[in-house]
């Protein structure tokens, strides 16, 4: 009877360690999970943080230029009345043009287009350039040389290097002028 309990207990023993040694693999097999989820998570996180940083510098960014531009629109309001007081001052006649209060309002005028310019408006170089679409828009062509601007119809301007209103040109079609003699 001493030789079964031995057998039975070399046998328990045997079981034990084989249960032991599946509860070890069991174990370590739900660490690896564990592990892999933790990298999952570790990763997922790192992404989240990434995507933040992105989007508070987009955030930054937009935020920037709806300040820069923000006065784009009044400036673009504001134009008209440039283009009035230019057309304006071309069509006083000869004989009025020394009053004091003509003057007086070149010198509005001088002013509200200095506080513009102060502001980030200026005025589109047009005459005698090449024709570019970014800049100019063309009304008509006319005689002269090809490509390049010979007459400007309304001054363009850029707000912040910017084109907020091309100038209306019109463009050399490559004929000769006529010259007068």
């Amino acid at each position: 009877m001493a030789q079964e309990e031995t057998n039975e207990g070399l046998t328990s023993k045997a079981e034990q360690e084989e249960a032991v040694t599946e509860d070890i693999e069991a174990l370590k097999q739900a660490l690896a999970e564990e592990k892999e989820k933790a990298e999952g998570y570790l990763a997922n996180w790192q992404r989240a943080q990434a995507d933040f940083i992105n989007y508070k510098r987009r955030s930054e960014q937009e935020k920037e230029e709806i300040a820069k531009f923000a006065n784009a629109t009044l400036m673009l309001n504001l134009l008209p009345i440039l283009d009035d007081l230019e057309r304006a001052f071309i069509s006083i006649p000869p004989h009025l043009t020394r009053l004091t209060w003509v003057d007086g309002i070149r010198l509005i005028e001088r002013k509200l287009q200095a506080s513009l310019e102060v502001q980030g408006l200026s005025p589109i170089k047009a005459l005698g350039e090449p024709f570019d679409p970014k800049l100019h828009e063309a009304a008509m062509h006319g005689k002269g040389k090809e490509g390049i601007v010979i007459e400007e119809l309304q001054k363009g301007y850029k707000f912040q290097d910017r084109v907020i209103r091309p100038a209306m040109v019109v463009v050399g079609n490559g004929e000769e002028e006529e010259k007068e003699e």
